[in-house]
């Protein structure tokens, strides 16, 4: 059913599905324009149905909120707050005027679906928040997305890990709107609700505060594990 109550048709689920299985049959150049046209209807499609489509690199479009506003590069910031001698915010320019470090890991939904080997580059996390001074008692981070809903958690070990960026390319070019840009987070030990997308800030803590999936029973620390058929990914 559509938020309205309307029956979603046969003909459009079997189209839908039919234009999935001509991206994968054709390539990446059609499977790219499905992504243009996909991407704005998968983030506010209350019915679940389009993230069936994978995207040209194998991704599926979640939002947590019926649509998230654009930032360009003129007028996106990311703050660090909280427990810290040095309050920052950043623009997109200061982030890659930054050391960059790049990765190349998997990206795994804990649904079930993984993009493998994926391309990453950005600001290590660790590098934000020693330019941001910890105050001596703080534990955590709570993160959060410009959507005005979605956030995560991470410890301070694990925010420190050098496999934690605040991602500013993916797949050898900058963040799109839909993947979560212009920045993100990824964590790469982590299942993907912790790469939390649309990054606007960041806050450090001193406790935990469980993120809006983990409020719904996900768990807060949410690593890769033997189930997936990996284990934590390497830390070099």
């Amino acid at each position: 059913m559509s938020a309205a109550g309307a029956p979603v048709g046969r003909r459009v689920i079997i189209g839908m599905l039919a234009a999935g299985t001509v991206g994968v049959a054709t390539g990446a150049g059609i499977q790219g324009r499905l992504e243009d046209i996909l991407a704005p209807i998968q983030n506010g499609d209350p019915t679940g149905l389009t993230s069936l489509l994978p995207d040209a690199g194998g991704f599926r479009f979640y939002s947590v909120t019926a649509s998230v506003p654009t930032r360009t590069a003129a007028d996106y910031r990311l703050r660090v707050t909280g427990m810290v001698g040095r309050p920052a915010t950043f623009t997109l320019d200061q982030l890659h005027a930054m050391t960059q470090t790049a990765l190349t890991r998997d990206f795994q939904c804990v649904t079930g679906w993984r993009v493998a080997a994926v391309p990453w580059s950005g600001v290590r996390l660790a590098d934000l928040l020693d330019a941001a001074q910890i105050q001596p008692g703080a534990q955590t981070v709570t993160i959060r997305s410009f959507d005005g809903v979605y956030t995560e958690s991470l410890t301070l070990d694990q925010a420190r890990r050098p496999d934690v960026l605040v991602a500013l390319t993916m797949l050898g070019a900058p963040v799109t709107h839909e993947h979560g840009g212009p920045v993100r987070l990824y964590v790469a030990p982590m299942y993907g609700y912790k790469s939390l997308k649309w990054l606007s800030e960041i806050e450090v803590t001193d406790r935990v505060q469980p993120g809006y999936w983990e409020q719904d029973g996900y768990d807060v620390d949410a690593w890769v594990g033997h189930s997936n058929g990996r284990d934590d990914d390497a830390t070099s």
